[in-house]
């Protein structure tokens, strides 16, 4: 929806900004504070985030666990969507597939996209995540399928 977008880009350009949006998100969905996600781009039809490897989100073979890794891939779905749909739209994930490719021995950065649906049609909407260690590997490709519906009116 055009107020995250809005305010996105209003906290982007400020020192720290990218930071307090990310920990704005964490507060208003608190599970995803878990994996201390920090967003570099949300627009229209894309979102960039990452998050560090440390100790809280590795698993026992000292590699980022992969439910971390489809935290992110979620994340970063839903708030592209949120930013790429028309304003008289609602949306809900409803399936995800994902595929592990590699292990994650690195920090993660997550890549998701999504074209804009028409307005006023109710459907399943992909979303695609790439999931990239610091050597551009993908380690992680996910769809995230959005049920996106109209808004019922008020």
């Amino acid at each position: 929806m055009a107020a995250a977008l809005d305010l996105y880009r209003r906290l982007a350009r400020l020192p720290g900004g990218r930071w307090l949006f990310s920990k704005l998100v964490s507060f208003r969905a608190p599970y995803f504070s878990s994996i201390n996600p920090r967003f570099d781009v949300l627009e229209p039809e894309r979102s960039v985030l990452h998050m560090k490897k440390r100790r809280a989100v590795t698993n026992h073979i000292g590699t980022v666990h992969a439910i971390a890794m489809a935290n992110l891939c979620e994340l970063g779905a839903g708030t592209v969507t949120e930013v790429t749909i028309p304003r008289s739209m609602r949306w809900i994930p409803k399936r995800m597939t994902i595929e592990y490719l590699s292990k994650a021995e690195t920090h993660v950065r997550a890549v998701c996209t999504v074209d804009t649906p028409s307005e006023g049609t109710t459907m399943e909407l992909p979303v695609h995540c790439n999931v990239y260690d610091t050597t551009d590997r993908v380690v992680v490709r996910a769809t995230i399928t959005m049920w996106v519906t109209p808004r019922p009116a008020r």
